[in-house]
């Protein structure tokens, strides 16, 4: 049974005070939900854990929401920080956003309902399982962790603590994306036979010597979990220098591949399971600073029969291919669908939908809704709760 909160909620707060005091009292019908505006309670107050590239791209899509606060941000390099909190500030029209170095501070906020988390990967799982322990619902930028008892772990976590929990494989929103799945999981281009799936690899760099850490940067909170190595040229940066380096992440064979198999799995109606046997092999790096795999062919086989052969991009045209018995066949690439089959005047289909908010789940599940993962015929992006 679920325990129901008596605090009151902020509408019911104002209208106490209105109805206490004999002085005026004037509140904003923007407060109240009027005038177009969500109403302050029904707002998803939210903070953000990684200011870099890509977290900065989805906080700037979280403080465009009306439903949504940023309350507070945090990033280990103050350079980064310092832009994201003004960002916020610039948008909202005030400097209430809180700036963070330490990201167990902005957890330890009771008002904060729910964390993006877009730091690098060797954070991710950690990172998440604090949040989940703090009460927060998680959008956490993919990939996952660096192992299968990681994810494992983390994926306990959020059910022993009733979080919602959203990965952030964003073509999933992607009407396009929806559409191919939605044809093949209906059998419109016949008895789904086989998929391939391809992306790009990481690459290789020289080694490079020790180098200065830069002022702005706590280096040592940056490794955090990982095992330290000493500050060089290509280390921190993006997932374009890190993310080839197996200390902090598994490369781009998961930080590319992800979007593609995920695209598979979905098409193939495999979210709730998966594959039954799967085989491979890859190619690393003999020496230099990047050792993640520059090569890889990996055969999965599912226990509806169907194939999935995941291999770099030097291998297969990139993006998403699913074959029927008949080799007809569809190829999906990243925002483009392709489908020879289409073509044939006695298949008449149409696409009507529209990209959908890669941020859905999360905002979505919060106010009530059971089950943000959705997987036909409209879903938004991995979610659970």
């Amino acid at each position: 049974m679920m325990e129901k909160s008596i605090r009151p909620d902020r509408r019911q707060f104002l209208s106490g005070i209105a109805g206490a005091i004999a002085l005026p009292h004037v509140v904003a019908s923007s407060a109240l939900g009027k005038a177009g505006a969500v109403a302050a309670s029904e707002r998803i107050s939210t903070g953000t854990i990684g200011v870099g590239g890509r977290g900065k791209q989805i906080m700037q899509a979280l403080i465009g929401r009306s439903d949504c606060r940023m309350l507070a941000v945090c990033d280990v390099d103050s350079r980064r920080l310092s832009q994201a909190s003004d960002m916020v500030n610039s948008k909202y029209g005030n400097s209430d956003c809180v700036a963070y170095s330490d990201y167990r501070e902005l957890l330890a906020r009771d008002d904060i309902d729910a964390v993006l988390i877009a730091s690098p990967d060797q954070w991710h799982v950690l990172q998440s399982i604090e949040a989940a322990r703090a009460g927060k619902d998680i959008y956490l930028e993919k990939p996952l962790g660096l192992s299968v008892a990681e994810d494992i772990a983390l994926r306990e976590t959020v059910k022993k603590y009733s979080r919602v929990f959203q990965f952030g494989t964003q073509q999933r929103s992607g009407r396009k994306f929806r559409f191919a799945c939605e044809m093949v999981r209906n059998g419109r281009i016949g008895k789904l036979h086989k998929i391939i799936a391809a992306t790009p690899a990481s690459r290789t760099v020289d080694s490079y010597r020790p180098s200065p850490v830069p002022p702005e940067l706590d280096y040592e909170m940056w490794v955090g979990p990982a095992r330290w190595m000493p500050h060089t040229q290509g280390v921190v940066g993006s997932c374009g220098n890190w993310g080839h380096i197996s200390n902090f992440s598994l490369g781009w064979i998961t930080t590319w591949g992800i979007h593609h198999v995920d695209i598979a799995q979905w098409g193939n109606d495999a979210d709730r399971s998966g594959p039954v046997e799967i085989e491979g092999s890859g190619v690393f790096p003999k020496d230099g600073l990047y050792d993640c795999a520059v090569a890889w062919d990996v055969r999965l086989k599912y226990a509806n029969g169907v194939t999935l052969n995941f291999v770099d991009n030097k291998k297969h045209r990139q993006g998403v291919l699913f074959e029927r018995v008949e080799h007809l066949e569809g190829v999906l690439l990243r925002g483009l669908w392709e489908a020879h089959i289409l073509q044939r005047h006695d298949l008449q289909t149409r696409d009507t939908g529209e990209d959908l908010s890669d941020l859905t789940g999360l905002v979505c599940a919060p106010r009530g809704q059971q089950n943000p993962h959705s997987a036909s015929p409209a879903p938004a992006t991995r979610a659970c709760r």
